[in-house]
C-alpha cells in the first residue's frame, strides 16, 4: 500500500478498535507523523502491512497521552470531582 493508505489504515485501526473519533484518530496519527514515528514506514514500502498497521494503532493508542501527562492527569482529577 501506498505511504497515505498506510496512514489511513492506521486512523481507521485507531477508530474501529480503540472507539475514538475520526477527528481523534486523525490528530493522533498527525502527532505521530509530525514525530517521524512513520519515517521507516515512508522510506521502507515493505514495512506498510496490515499486521504493522496494526501494531502501529496500538502503539500510537497507548502513547496517546504519554507526551501529555497533564492532561491525563487532569481528566482523571475530574473525573473523581477533584
Amino acid at each position: 500500500m501506498t505511504y497515505e493508505e498506510y496512514l489511513d489504515e492506521v486512523t481507521t485501526l485507531i477508530t474501529e478498535l480503540y472507539d475514538l473519533s475520526d477527528a481523534a484518530a486523525i490528530k493522533h496519527v498527525m502527532r505521530a507523523q509530525a514525530a517521524d514515528f512513520f519515517t521507516q514506514h515512508d522510506d521502507e514500502p515493505a514495512m506498510r502491512t496490515q499486521e504493522q498497521a496494526e501494531q502501529d494503532a496500538k502503539t500510537i493508542f497507548e502513547q496517546r497521552n504519554k507526551s501529555r501527562p497533564e492532561l491525563a492527569h487532569k481528566r482523571s482529577s475530574r473525573a473523581l470531582g477533584l
